[in-house]
This record gives C-alpha cells, sequence and structure tokens, in this order.
C-alpha cells in the first residue's frame, strides 16, 4: 500500500533523514516536503529525489492554510506528518544563561517559530489525515516542566513546554473524533545538527547521534505505538519523558 508522508521543515538534517529512510525502504511512497527556501539545499539533497514534491511555505498562517488547501485539492490524505522546524540559536541570539540575558524580542521570534508554526500546521490536520496517521512534532527533553533541574534557556524552554501543552490539547480534541490518529511529541537526544554545534563539546561520548540514528530510532517508535493513547512524550529510546 502506497504510503504518504509529509514533512515540515524538510530542510532540516533530522528531516532530510527521516525521508531518505522512507524511500530507501517504500519506493513507490509519496513525499511532500515543505521548508521555507531551496537556496541552500545542496543539488545532492534528498529534497531533489524524484519521490519527492517540494512546496514553499513562509509558514505565515496564510501560507500554511493556502499549501494546505492545495494540498486537499490534490486529494492528498497523509499517513505520516512531521513536523520538524524550530531553532535553538541564530547569529542574532543564544539561549540565555542568565535572567539577566531574557530579551522580549528574542522570546517571541523563539515562540513564532517553535510553538506557533507547528499548532498552525496542526490546525490543518482534519483535511490533511488518513483515517490512521501519525503525527511526530520534535520537541526536546527542556521543554519537560518536571525534568527542568538546571534552569537556563528561559525562551527555548518555555516555547517547548508551550508545545507540548499544545500539542497534546490539540491530540485530545482530535482523538474523539479520529480514534485511529497518534501523536507524538519526540526528544531526539543531542543530534550533530547546525542546531546543536555551539553545544556539542559538552555531550558525554556516544551520545551525539547522527541525524540518521535518530530517523531509524523515530520510524521503530512510531510503529510499536500502543493505541490507548492519543499523545505522548517520548525520547529517542521510546522512553516517556515526564511532562
Amino acid at each position: 500500500m502506497r504510503q504518504s508522508i509529509l514533512v515540515v521543515g524538510a530542510s532540516s538534517s533530522i528531516a532530510q533523514a527521516i525521508i531518505s529512510r522512507f524511500i530507501n525502504t517504500d519506493v513507490n511512497c509519496r513525499i511532500v516536503a515543505i521548508t521555507r527556501s531551496y537556496e541552500n539545499i545542496p543539488t545532492d539533497s534528498i529534497l531533489h529525489n524524484t519521490c519527492v514534491e517540494r512546496i514553499y511555505s513562509d509558514y505565515s498562517e496564510s501560507s500554511i492554510k493556502d499549501v494546505s488547501d492545495t494540498l486537499k485539492a490534490q486529494a492528498y490524505l497523509f499517513d505520516f506528518v512531521f513536523i520538524c522546524n524550530g531553532v535553538l540559536h541564530s547569529e542574532h541570539l543564544m539561549p540565555e544563561k542568565r535572567l539577566a540575558d531574557f530579551d522580549s524580542q528574542s522570546f517571541l521570534s523563539i515562540m513564532h517559530s517553535n510553538t506557533l508554526i507547528p499548532i498552525l500546521w496542526l490546525a490543518q490536520l482534519e483535511k490533511l489525515l488518513n483515517k490512521k496517521a501519525f503525527v511526530t512534532v520534535l520537541s526536546a527533553r527542556v521543554g519537560s516542566i518536571s525534568d527542568n533541574q538546571l534552569g537556563g534557556w528561559y525562551s527555548y524552554r518555555a516555547s517547548k513546554a508551550a508545545l507540548n501543552m499544545l500539542v497534546k490539547t490539540a491530540a485530545i480534541e482530535l482523538n474523539r473524533r479520529h480514534k485511529n490518529w497518534r501523536f507524538v511529541l519526540f526528544h531526539p537526544g543531542t543530534t550533530d545538527t547546525g542546531l546543536s554545534k555551539p553545544f556539542q563539546k559538552n555531550v558525554a561520548k556516544g551520545k551525539l547521534f547522527t541525524p540518521d540514528f535518530v530517523a531509524s530510532q523515530l520510524l521503530s517508535i512510531l510503529r510499536a505505538l500502543p493505541e490507548e493513547m492519543p499523545a505522548q512524550y517520548l525520547d529517542w529510546e521510546g522512553k516517556a519523558v515526564d511532562w
């Protein structure tokens, strides 16, 4: 049976590893890759594979709705959705080490990328998903309120904690109408990507993962998901993370 996969934030390393995994195991799969820009995508990227339909979105609310309406008009019904967009740092901001580092504009920027954009995509799901479907949103362990023992990283922690709450709330509502939809907030661990580069020197040996390893773990977890719970917050080992 031909599978359809929607990947948001498809230019990220983990997203491309997920796409590669599907293509390598199912040559008939249909993949829609949503990205903000094609300018920095190398010519050898998996996003240029003939199985992949690339769609541009600026991730504004109107753009997300337009893309979703277009996919609906093309009769897409997705079996898997992966929302992989997000930001931890940029040339203009870094995670706050102290409360004195907190900046309102940086906070709003991170909340917009990590929290608002994913929930805007989730709001379109009822027109896009098959009767049985899996929705994965990349989160982080630092979004766990009960697990916070170190402090710092105010904006990033808040954005992921808010994301977790929004996805869980949406999953509860949607599961009333769609019993076979499963939602996972996924903590990939520290992955060797541009997002983690400034913070890799303190990572314990064997705990810096390749994007391909993370993608493999995630797909194995999805295949083994129990059907009782509409939303789960899991790490790369498939272990539950405390909310």
